[in-house]
C-alpha cells in the first residue's frame, strides 16, 4: 500500500461519518432514542478516527532527523493505535453505559419516522463508504481471505476504515432492530438492549484493532513473498554464494530494514566483497522496492558452524547475557 492508500477511503468515510452523525444527533432530539445516541456518538467518534489517521499519514511523511535516523513511519502504526483506544472507550464504553440507564429507566420512542428514516439513510451512505474501502482494498488483498487481508496487512488505515465501516453497518442494524422492536412493543427497553449491543460490538471492534496495531508497533516482519523474493535476490552463485541468516523489520508500511549475513568466496579481496555487496543490495531494491534500508555482513560459510546451529544469545530477544 503506498503512502497515499486509503486516503479516498479513510476521505469517503469521514464525509458519511460527519453527515451521518449530524443526522443521528437530530432524531435523538426528537426522538429521545438511546440507540439514536449511541449512533450519533459512535459515527462522531468514528469522524474523529478518520481524523487521526489522516493526522498520522502526514507526520509519517517527515524526513529523518538524527534523532530518528530511520524516520517517522511508524507514526502511522501509533494514530491507528489511538483510533482503537477512542472506539473503545467514547464509542463501547458510551454505548454500553447508555444502554444500561434506557435498560434500566425505558421509556417510549417519540416521532418514530426520525429515528427510522434517519436510519435508512445512514445505511445507505456506509455502504457507500464501505464499498468505496472494498474497492480500494481489493487490489493490494489479492486472494488473501479478508480475514487475512487484515492480520497481514503492514498500513493499518484500510483494516481500521474496513472494520469500522463493517461495525457501522451492523450497528446501524442493530439500532434499527432496537427501534423496532421498541416501536412494535411499545417498550423501550428494547431500544436500550440495541444500545447495549451496539457498545459491545464497537469493544469487540477496538480489541481487534488495538491487537493488530500492537503487533505492527513492537515491529512485523516482511511477508512471506516479500521474504521469498530477498532470498532469491541475495545470492548470485557468484561472488555471494549462501544466506547464511536474514532479519527483516517494517519501519513503516513503506520501508524495510532488511539485515543479513551472506557468504562470500575465502579468497575474494575487500574491494571485490564491497562490489559483491553493493551489487546484492540492488538486487534486493530491484526485486522489494520498499527495501530502502539494507545492511549485509560478509562471512565465510561454515558446514561445521551450520551444523552447530545458530547462538541463541547472538539472537534478538534470545537468552544473551
Amino acid at each position: 500500500m503506498s503512502a497515499s492508500g486509503g486516503t479516498k477511503a479513510i476521505v469517503a468515510a469521514l464525509a458519511a461519518n460527519l453527515a451521518i452523525a449530524a443526522a443521528k444527533f437530530v432524531a435523538f432530539l426528537f426522538s429521545g432514542s438511546s440507540s439514536m445516541l449511541a449512533e450519533s456518538v459512535h459515527s462522531l467518534a468514528d469522524s474523529g478516527n478518520q481524523g487521526l489517521l489522516l493526522v498520522g499519514g502526514k507526520k509519517a511523511q517527515r524526513e529523518a532527523t538524527p534523532q530518528h535516523p530511520f524516520g517517522y513511519g511508524r507514526e502511522r502504526y501509533i494514530y491507528a493505535f489511538l483510533v482503537s483506544i477512542v472506539l473503545f472507550s467514547v464509542g463501547g464504553m458510551f454505548a454500553v453505559y447508555e444502554g444500561y440507564e434506557k435498560i434500566k429507566d425505558p421509556h417510549e420512542i417519540e416521532a418514530w419516522y426520525w429515528p427510522v428514516g434517519v436510519l435508512v439513510f445512514a445505511i445507505v451512505a456506509e455502504s457507500f463508504s464501505f464499498r468505496t474501502a472494498i474497492k480500494e482494498s481489493n487490489p493490494l488483498r489479492g486472494d488473501l481471505s479478508w480475514k487475512e487481508f487484515i492480520r497481514r496487512a503492514k498500513a493499518p488505515e484500510l483494516p481500521v476504515v474496513l472494520l469500522e465501516d463493517f461495525g457501522a453497518l451492523v450497528g446501524l442494524v442493530l439500532a434499527l432492530g432496537g427501534v423496532g422492536l421498541a416501536l412494535l412493543t411499545g417498550n423501550g427497553v428494547w431500544d436500550g438492549i440495541g444500545t447495549l449491543c451496539i457498545g459491545v460490538l464497537l469493544i469487540l471492534i477496538a480489541i481487534v484493532l488495538a491487537a493488530e496495531t500492537k503487533s505492527l508497533l513492537l515491529g512485523e516482519a516482511a511477508g512471506i513473498d516479500e521474504v521469498r523474493k530477498i532470498e532469491a535476490a541475495v545470492v548470485d552463485g557468484d561472488t555471494v554464494t549462501r544466506l547464511i541468516h536474514m532479519r527483516t523489520l517494517h519501519l513503516g508500511p513503506e520501508e524495510l530494514l532488511v539485515a543479513a549475513k551472506i557468504a562470500v568466496r575465502h579468497d575474494e579481496t575487500a574491494a571485490e566483497v564491497a562490489r559483491a555487496i553493493d551489487a546484492a543490495e540492488e538486487r534486493i531494491r530491484a526485486a522489494v522496492p520498499i527495501a530502502r534500508v539494507i545492511y549485509l555482513e560478509p562471512d565465510i560459510y561454515s558446514e561445521k558452524e551450520a551444523a552447530a546451529g545458530a547462538d541463541p544469545s547472538a539472537t534478538p530477544g534470545g537468552t544473551g547475557h
